[in-house]
């Protein structure tokens, strides 16, 4: 298996040369991305490296190399692992600084440190039909939720207990306000209207939800950008959560509170084969 580090490919075996005083290590001073591959190809790339140099801007971290030259790893990545369906992971962090040290101005001199690597794991189709459960889980992360950084301890954590749950997904809410899932952006469907929180620092713009965003608009589906509350979420007719690895999933369960009739509502199955249709126009034919 080849691994990206900086601009070249390497064996997975050689990735050693990753230094242990990498800031990205000891302070998760860095951001990454993650691209959906199908047939070899990627989806919505562009949209993905624009919004890693928007993060990267965010935390005045300096990418040293352009878009052009990042996607042309990108595919050579794919290609070396002959990658057909799965994801693409890439990592860009600060670099090295010794002696550790809070003030990264002080390590200016250090190079930041692109990574990247392959996982050919397939969507959960299955879900896609049948549904999943979520459970509610208090907001504690930081107010900086739309730079798309490695600091994920909040995220990760909610997701346990969620599973331990028996619950796929966990959904936040600070006081009554829902914001997004663990790992999605959510929304909800209230009198065949899709409403979903706004674009703001409380959440990640998430491409999938920008992928549904632009289709909406296309296909005169209504949809509204605001704040939703608990109570909101757990009457509304149709729940579903969307992500880059999970595409768009419908949550027919809350916290043992059936949503609708506890079955993918039909505005959310209309949706979805709109985010197929983008895929296939994209990525040559998955989905029938």
């Amino acid at each position: 298996m080849k691994v990206l580090y900086k601009n070249q490919l390497i064996d997975r075996e050689q990735a050693q040369v990753i230094d242990i005083e990498d800031r990205g290590y000891q302070f998760g001073d860095g951001v990454y991305e993650v691209i959906r591959v199908y047939n070899g190809h990627t989806f919505t790339l562009k949209e993905h490296l624009t919004r890693l140099f928007e993060s990267a801007k965010k935390i005045k971290l300096t990418i040293p190399y352009k878009k052009k030259e990042i996607t042309a790893l990108v595919f050579q990545l794919i290609q070396a692992n002959q990658l057909t369906e799965g994801t693409v992971y890439l990592q860009i962090t600060r670099g090295n600084q010794s002696p550790r040290q809070h003030d990264f101005h002080l390590s200016q001199q250090s190079e930041s440190i692109l990574t990247g690597s392959t996982n050919p794991k397939a969507v959960n189709r299955a879900q896609l039909q049948q549904g999943v459960k979520a459970t509610l889980i208090p907001d504690t992360r930081w107010l900086h939720c739309d730079i798309k950084s490695l600091n994920l301890l909040v995220n990760l954590l909610a997701n346990a207990q969620a599973h331990e749950q028996g619950a796929t997904e966990g959904i936040f809410h600070r006081d009554e306000i829902v914001t997004e899932g663990s790992h999605s952006n959510v929304f909800i469907v209230k009198n065949k209207q899709v409403i979903t929180h706004p674009a703001n620092h409380l959440i990640l713009n998430g491409i999938t939800r920008q992928v549904i965003l632009a289709q909406c608009a296309a296909t005169g589906i209504q949809l509204e950008e605001r704040e939703f509350t608990r109570k909101e979420l757990l009457e509304a007719d149709e729940v579903f959560f969307t992500s880059t690895s999970t595409e768009g999933q419908g949550i027919t369960e809350i916290d043992g509170q059936i949503i609708g009739d506890g079955q993918v509502g039909p505005l959310t199955k209309q949706i979805q084969q709109l985010v197929f249709q983008e895929i296939n126009k994209q990525c040559g034919k998955i989905y029938v």
